[in-house]
């Protein structure tokens, strides 16, 4: 790493807000992914900029992808991208809205005020009916969709992963979120045990 280079500490990181809370694991999972890229631009000016640069934008309330990327659009001029495993894609875009005039919209930092979790196991689908109201089957609610609503009391953003539900809400939750995902994956184990 470069002198002078800062380095950020995610909270379940030592030192961090959330360092000490356990993050479940076994039959039902919790990761923690909120030090993997992503940038989110709101405002007026964001889609249209977006689509010019070639990133097809989904509906709102709906997941497209770009170049490796996943596209959420969470409202006509909110879009999140998410770049799990591009990274060097994400990194041109920054780039290139960095570079760009008006009207381009605004970051919305989204990789600093939210976190971003992953829930999976073999368990997943009851305690995501523990975690959130909504029915969330997947012949209800599918590979693209976003539902914007609580899950484990916190208002949040979720859709499905290849492994389970990626799970996005403000960075200053995550420890009470590892607490309510523990909790419901108690209860799911205790569950099994009686049946």
């Amino acid at each position: 790493m470069a002198a002078g280079t800062a380095t950020r500490v995610y909270p379940f990181m030592p030192g961090g807000a959330a360092d000490g809370a356990k993050l479940v694991s076994g039959a039902v999972a919790l990761s923690d992914l909120t030090d993997k890229p992503r940038f989110g631009l709101k405002g007026g000016g964001s889609a249209a900029w977006l689509a010019a640069q070639g990133i097809p934008l989904p509906a709102v309330n709906r997941m497209g992808e770009h170049r490796g990327m996943r596209v959420l659009r969470l409202g006509n001029e909110d879009i999140l991208l998410l770049a799990e495993d591009a990274g060097e894609t994400l990194v041109q875009v920054k780039a290139a809205w960095h570079a760009a005039t008006a009207p381009k919209g605004y970051s919305s930092w989204r990789e600093e005020g939210w976190a971003w979790m992953r829930l999976s196991g073999p368990r997943l689908a009851e305690a995501m009916s523990g975690l959130c109201a909504l029915d969330l089957r997947p012949s209800k609610f599918g590979a693209d969709d976003i539902a914007q609503t609580r899950v484990g009391h916190v208002e949040a953003v979720t859709f499905r992963s290849p492994t389970g539900f990626d799970i996005l809400f403000d960075v200053t939750a995550s420890a009470y979120f590892a607490r309510a995902v523990a909790a419901v994956a108690g209860h799911t184990d205790q569950h099994r045990g009686l049946s």
